[in-house]
């Protein structure tokens, strides 16, 4: 059995059909597995919504920016933050009408309901006893720090402490990484879209589960992001500098040390 392991698709429906296109290169798959960050903040939430519905025998959890848009939490500085910081208040208005702009988007084109009964967690036991945990950011929890390449042990340990699995699969932090602790296997397949530099291609991993073992692949597929910036600005899209940020290689991941 092979499973795509894809996460972080924020809307670009560019990327994620060009990682579609390469997974039926590589022979394609019996199943996907989806780690949640659909539509926000991309230019085409509806079409990305569109491509996974086309999908056979698809799953799917949520990730922090599924959780905002059909909710009324918002992410960004809060109030009091933002009075003793006035130049997040930028960040905050932007981020409120991105989401309002996605939910708008999902709504109309019926979807908004398939984000909401996405779940936080889910469990597999793959052929060959493995048991396998796919979360968005980390155990418990779909939203915070999560799980990134430099996440100290002792950290990690606490963040994978009665998880009672084998292989944890995670997204949410945009970079793709396979670590072993305790004898937990954790790995992130990056991301489909808001990629960091260098390598700006979008990611995602496939899980090839046999009888006795299993094993995980990286791949990536280059895709063009100027027509992603295009889209974008055609669209007069509240996030339009933001995500031109992550599609020019602009944008640096808030745990990398500098």
């Amino acid at each position: 059995m092979k499973i795509a392991v894809l996460s972080d698709i924020h809307g670009n429906s560019i990327a994620l059909q060009a990682v579609l296109t390469d997974i039926e290169k590589q022979g394609g798959v019996e199943e996907y597995l989806i780690l949640g960050d659909l539509v926000a903040l991309g230019h085409d939430p509806v079409k990305v919504m569109q491509l996974l519905g086309e999908l056979p025998r698809a799953s799917y959890i949520r990730g922090n920016t599924d959780r905002y848009v059909v909710s009324s939490v918002q992410p960004g500085p809060s109030l009091s933050e933002i009075q003793n910081d006035l130049p997040r208040l930028e960040q905050r208005l932007r981020m409120v009408s991105s989401m309002s702009w996605t939910a708008g988007a999902v709504a109309a084109s019926g979807y908004l309901s398939k984000l909401e009964e996405l779940p936080l967690e889910m469990r597999l036991n793959l052929p060959d006893g493995t048991r396998l945990l796919a979360v968005h950011a980390a155990p418990g929890t779909d939203d915070g720090l999560g799980v990134n390449p430099i996440t100290p042990d002792p950290k990690l340990r606490e963040l994978l402490a009665g998880v009672e699995a084998d292989l944890i699969l995670v997204g949410h932090t945009h970079a793709p990484f396979d670590r072993r602790i305790n004898g937990i296997r954790v790995v992130n397949p990056g991301s489909v879209s808001n990629p960091f530099p260098p390598d700006l291609r979008a990611k995602y991993a496939l899980l090839i589960a046999e009888k006795h073992c299993y094993s995980l692949e990286f791949h990536a597929a280059d895709y063009d992001h100027q027509a992603v910036i295009d889209a974008l600005e055609r669209l007069n899209h509240p996030s339009v500098k933001y995500i031109s940020g992550y599609m020019r290689g602009e944008n640096k991941p808030g745990w990398l040390k500098p």
